[in-house]
């Protein structure tokens, strides 16, 4: 058995999934990729994820929606969560703290720190 994170992550962007998979898979974290908010629904109670992180926006079910699904799974109601969005306007990081976030990371992010942010929701 790992002693690693495990690090359920949802995000719609290819690209950007490539980015956080090299950033973070050396970094003591067991990864589940999803492309969309309903693959995490299917995927995530098998996985049994430490920590959940969410993209905002997603076409078809956005982060906040996923996070509000999730958390209707037993056991799934004090997993951390953290959003990475594009829209860090005040406003909109308060909304999304409302939601029960840990924490709140812009994109771009940084690849170098992503791990540490992570970490640190825990």
């Amino acid at each position: 058995m790992s002693d690693n994170i495990r690090l359920l992550y949802v995000e719609d962007e290819e690209d950007i999934l490539a980015i956080a998979e090299c950033a973070l898979e050396d970094e003591g974290f067991d990864l589940l990729f999803c492309s969309s908010g309903l693959e995490a629904l299917e995927k995530a109670e098998a996985f049994s994820p430490d920590i959940l992180l969410l993209d905002v926006m997603m076409s078809g079910m956005d982060g906040p929606t996923t996070l509000e699904k999730l958390r209707k799974i037993p056991h799934f109601e004090n997993i951390p969560a953290l959003f990475l969005t594009a829209k860090v306007q005040p406003q909109e990081v308060n909304a999304l703290l409302a939601l029960g976030a840990k924490k709140v990371i812009s994109k771009p992010f940084d690849v170098m720190t992503l791990a540490d942010q992570i970490k640190d929701a825990l």
